[in-house]
């Protein structure tokens, strides 16, 4: 594609960093930029508020003469949307806590607190994480007044519900299925974040809302990264929750711990490859970026991950939209996508990538058995 050439996707990624951490990024002097195409790889990227805040430290001249003034209105009408989403949770978080029902909140609007402009980092669902007995509260709780209830997933034990604009996803349990040594450790960080301990607290209104910590959120984060990357692919909004998240907490994270826990989930070469990747090429502070290893051995897998992340999109979704062809070639495509998916993963963690996609096809299989029981 035309706004995919090597300079528009080098003058993207500059300005990315500048949104990142808001500061000025030297741009070639012979630069020429293409808003169109800038927000062309944005939006497929979710990072449009990234983007705008970042050409606010762009040198005028390079804007002379073109119309920017979409990215304005597409921030003003995020800062709406987010604020919305964050008065939802609010209510939510005070009318939840009088009937005694405790969740968490994973990823979205927490991790949005840690960007500098939390109101322009495009938002999703509301994701709540519960223990068993909150699980089932919850359920009763919140479905009588849900706009839509969606079929519920009994053994991941997940139920999503439209309540009225806002999609909300109760999870109580948070493996990826893919690799289950891994799956053991998030039951431990599971387990420490709903007991009590391991939770901060964001203050949004007039409602305190529980988070993961700091050491139990740079799991969670990077796992779900994992998660979406074998079987389809990750984009660079979750790329930079991860990035702000880790900076945010730098002075206090425990690195040990989370070193032990990457190490024991078996993600150590995964982390390494994509820290290579937060510093490269999203401007990541090095010494900010635990585990982060400078040899050429780990760039060069970084390289890797940048094309597949311009390739796939939003989590993966540059190679979705197949649900208008009849259901054999919707299956055929599925299975030549999974196919191409674990030839560009195998040069990248070759063993990895075997275990996810064999174990990945065994827990599909595995789910889909059990929900035909079900029924």
């Amino acid at each position: 594609m035309a706004f995919k050439s090597a300079n528009n996707i080098e003058s993207f990624f500059s300005i990315v960093r500048s949104g990142l951490w808001e500061r000025s990024e030297s741009l070639p002097s012979d630069t020429q930029l293409d808003i169109n195409s800038l927000y062309e790889l944005a939006e497929e990227q979710s990072v449009i508020g990234l983007v705008a805040a970042g050409l606010q430290h762009v040198d005028k001249e390079l804007l002379a003469g073109q119309q920017t003034s979409f990215f304005l209105e597409k921030v003003m009408s995020l800062e709406h949307r987010n604020r919305l989403m964050n008065r939802f949770i609010e209510v939510t978080t005070q009318k939840m806590s009088e009937e005694g029902i405790r969740f968490v909140v994973l990823k979205g609007q927490g991790v949005a607190q840690c960007y500098e402009r939390p109101l322009w980092r495009e938002s999703g669902d509301v994701d709540m994480l519960l223990d068993a007995d909150n699980y089932e509260r919850a359920k009763s709780f919140l479905a009588p007044v849900a706009s839509a209830v969606k079929p519920e997933d009994k053994v991941e034990m997940h139920q999503g519900m439209v309540m009225g604009a806002w999609i909300v996803e109760l999870h109580g349990r948070l493996h990826n299925y893919l690799f289950k040594k891994s799956d053991l450790i998030i039951d431990q960080v599971q387990e420490d974040t709903l007991n009590g301990n391991g939770v901060r607290v964001w203050h949004n209104g007039d409602s305190e809302v529980l988070l993961p910590c700091a050491d139990n959120d740079a799991v969670f984060i990077f796992s779900h990264i994992i998660q979406h990357f074998f079987p389809g692919g990750i984009g660079l909004r979750q790329i930079c929750d991860w990035c702000r998240m880790l900076w945010t907490f730098r002075e206090t994270i425990d690195r040990p711990l989370l070193e032990s826990r990457i190490r024991r989930m078996g993600f150590m070469t995964e982390w390494k490859a994509f820290a290579a990747f937060a510093v490269n090429d999203l401007g990541m502070p090095a010494e900010s970026m635990p585990m982060y290893d400078p040899a050429s051995f780990w760039h060069r897998k970084a390289r890797r991950i940048k094309a597949l992340v311009l390739d796939e999109g939003n989590l993966g979704h540059n190679r979705a939209g197949f649900k208008r062809y009849p259901l054999l070639i919707r299956k055929t495509i599925a299975v030549e996508r999974r196919i191409s998916k674990f030839l560009h993963r195998f040069p990248l963690f070759p063993a990895d990538a075997l275990h996810a996609s064999v174990r990945g096809a065994w827990a599909r299989a595995k789910v889909l058995a059990a929900r035909r029981v079900e029924r």
